[in-house]
């Protein structure tokens, strides 16, 4: 890790006007949740993981905290669990159809 970028990064973050840390933020945001071709199906995944955004919703609405979510997907941070919630409040239609397509996936399988 550099430490000296991220020092460096957080003082001119921290330096922002009102307005353009909410840009950054909004920015940030968007960066840290992406769909790639080929990867996951083409699926929204968390940053350069192969993490499915539906994948963390399910296991949340199963009863997952934040907590237990970073800790069986070390690759992940608190950050990024905020990042799949906003992603999924502004993507909520998409990300419930794949939720409910894995899940009638699953039923057929157990028949």
């Amino acid at each position: 890790m550099n430490t000296q970028l991220a020092n460096s990064l957080a003082e001119a973050v921290s330096a922002l006007s009102l307005e353009d840390f909410q840009a950054f933020q909004a920015a940030l945001l968007e960066h840290m949740v992406r769909k790639t071709p080929g990867v996951a199906g083409g699926h929204a995944c968390v940053r350069n993981t192969r993490i499915a955004v539906w994948t963390l919703i399910s296991l949340a609405q199963q009863g997952a905290d934040d907590e237990g979510l970073v800790r069986n997907f070390p690759g992940l941070t608190p950050f990024d669990l905020l990042a799949v919630r906003v992603y999924y409040q502004a993507h909520q239609t998409e990300i419930d159809g794949l939720i409910a397509s894995h899940h009638s996936e699953d039923a057929w399988d157990a028949v």
